[in-house]
């Protein structure tokens, strides 16, 4: 056979379901290839879009997502999405064409060092200039970019070495078992606990990368200590269970950060410092830490380790547990209540431009608890950090390690591809939109029904905060909007524009049962950013 059809065979080895991206001159023989496999080829219209798709899609179902590029500025155009998804630790393997490796030595058309550009951005990133080594390059490719913590893999295929032909087979997939922490550190770490008057639990992604969330509710409750979640490890612990403090990542210091000032010691399960540095809640540094994941900490001035159990985390966390004494007094309890009044003070607000608080909770109202909100970056990433009740894992997808503006849209078509049996809604600013609003042709030429709910408020919000913030003034963030509506009709999907705030409810009804591809402009009252700062400000923590 073919080298590009050992490759597919490789893929399917893999159990590859769909591959995003575009074809181009460089890899016209395993686009060939893939006429002859069960895997699906998702035509997008950008390869950043195809670099989001596959990064939401490895961080929704723990196998790597795959995006496909020509060469030159093909594949420079997949870089700030394989960035996203290493730093963000969702596994993807991005493929590259290339010319022939006869021209690879010299100046020639479209020709970059892909490898060497890719390098920092992987976890793994190589060139095949012989055929033989496919299912070896495949393979650890696949094992590379999924074993903890996850990340992204690379590989360049030149154009001539993907026509030779030759006689080979995937390599068997093998995965390695976790290993288990050591029994003497689950001594300390329950010791530590034990002794301890304020433990308080920071719950990272890594939580949900290891379907370890039921332990965590398991081990938050024996021992009745209060848990905070990262951007990325929302609905780990649902956020309307008693001992869930929220969100932990706006840099205020909010009403969880009060928790934290009082705690002794700081439990970190599957926290990655990628996320929310340890120098914005262990200021002095002086808290005591246990770090429990799958991999060693960070070496951070912020973040010393008094226990570290590495290895399973489930296992980590019943073998705490099993040790520990159970805390009876809730010195958290006023700080729960503040949450809970601060969370509800606007759902009947009918205030317009809508408060972006009144938009998240009719945002819950109409979403079942399995269903999938996709946040892009800017200031609405804040509030739906902060104000989403998430009630189940990966159902909240933020991006908060690399932090990229443009993932929702691209990221809700891979979320609906991979559960396609929930409504997948793409929360995003109109700016984070304009960046890859190219891919709703995607959806609808496919006929993948997503909801894009856009806040508009016509310039870089995120960046106006800070600016006011600092210096009282903005610089150069406004801009003006293309008709939504208009935009809707000329892709083929459907627009509504919210013209009032008590339409927002019924419109997201609406949207979901249209089961179609729908975009829903609905302008944002921002001016509840800086009362946020103030108000975070003015608090006197309830503790």
């Amino acid at each position: 056979m073919k080298a590009a059809e050992l490759f597919v065979r490789c893929l399917e080895n893999e159990e590859v379901e769909f591959i995003f991206g575009i074809p181009g001159e460089e890899n016209l023989d395993l686009m060939d290839a893939l006429l002859n496999s069960p895997i699906k080829f998702i035509l997008t219209r950008h390869e950043q879009g195809a670099a989001f798709m596959a990064d939401v899609y490895g961080r929704l179902t723990g196998k790597a997502g795959v995006c496909l590029s020509t060469l030159g500025p093909g594949a420079t155009n997949l870089v700030t999405g394989v960035a996203d998804a290493n730093m963000d630790r969702a596994p993807v393997v991005a493929i590259a064409g290339q010319a022939s490796s006869n021209r690879l030595h010299k100046e020639s058309h479209q020709v970059l060092d892909l490898v060497n550009l890719f390098e920092p951005i992987t976890k793994y990133s190589t060139q095949i200039l012989t055929p033989e080594v496919i299912p070896e390059v495949v393979r650890k490719a696949f094992k590379v970019a999924e074993a903890e913590k996850p990340g992204c893999s690379f590989i360049d295929f030149p154009e001539n070495i993907a026509a030779k032909r030759l006689t080979k087979k995937p390599l068997k997939r093998q995965s390695p078992l976790p290993s288990f922490a050591n029994t003497a550190k689950i001594t300390q770490a329950a010791d530590l606990i034990s002794q301890s008057r304020f433990p308080m639990i920071i719950a990272g992604n890594g939580v949900i990368r290891s379907n370890a969330s039921h332990a965590l509710i398991e081990f938050a409750t024996k021992l009745n200590i209060p848990v905070a979640t990262t951007f990325m490890a929302k609905g780990a612990l649902p956020c309307n269970n008693p001992l869930s403090l929220g969100t932990i990542g706006l840099q205020a210091h909010d009403y969880i950060a009060c928790g934290i000032d009082r705690a002794d010691v700081v439990i970190c399960i599957g926290y990655d410092i990628v996320e929310y540095h340890p120098n914005l809640w262990n200021k002095n540094p002086d808290l005591k830490i246990i770090h429990i994941d799958s991999k060693p900490a960070e070496v951070d001035e912020y973040y010393i380790v008094e226990a570290g159990l590495i290895g399973d985390i489930s296992n980590a966390l019943q073998g705490i547990a099993a040790e520990s004494n159970r805390h009876t007094n809730s010195p958290y309890l006023p700080i729960k209540r503040e949450i809970e009044n601060h969370f509800h003070e606007f759902d009947q607000d009918s205030g317009y431009p809508v408060k972006p608080q009144k938009i998240l909770y009719d945002l819950r109202q109409a979403l079942d608890a399995e269903d999938i909100v996709i946040s892009d970056v800017g200031a609405h990433k804040m509030w739906v950090a902060r104000m989403y009740q998430t009630l189940a894992p990966n159902t909240c997808i933020i991006s908060n390690g690399f932090a990229s503006m443009g993932i929702a849209l691209p990221g809700a078509i891979a979320a609906k591809l991979a559960r396609p049996e929930r409504v997948a809604l793409a929360v995003t600013g109109d700016a984070g939109f304009m960046m890859n609003m190219q891919e709703i042709e995607t959806a609808v030429r496919l006929k993948i029904p997503i909801i894009v709910l856009i806040w508009n408020d016509a310039s870089y919000g995120l960046i106006k905060w800070k600016q006011m913030n600092q210096f009282g003034r903005e610089s150069n963030i406004a801009f003006t909007n293309p008709d939504f509506i208009k935009l809707a009709d000329a892709f083929g999907a459907k627009g509504y524009r919210i013209e009032s705030t008590e339409q927002l409810l019924p419109t997201l009804q609406q949207a979901i049962a249209d089961n179609c591809v729908v975009l829903i402009d609905c302008p944002v009252d921002y001016s509840e950013n800086l009362k946020l700062t103030e108000e975070l400000g003015k608090m006197v923590c309830p503790v």
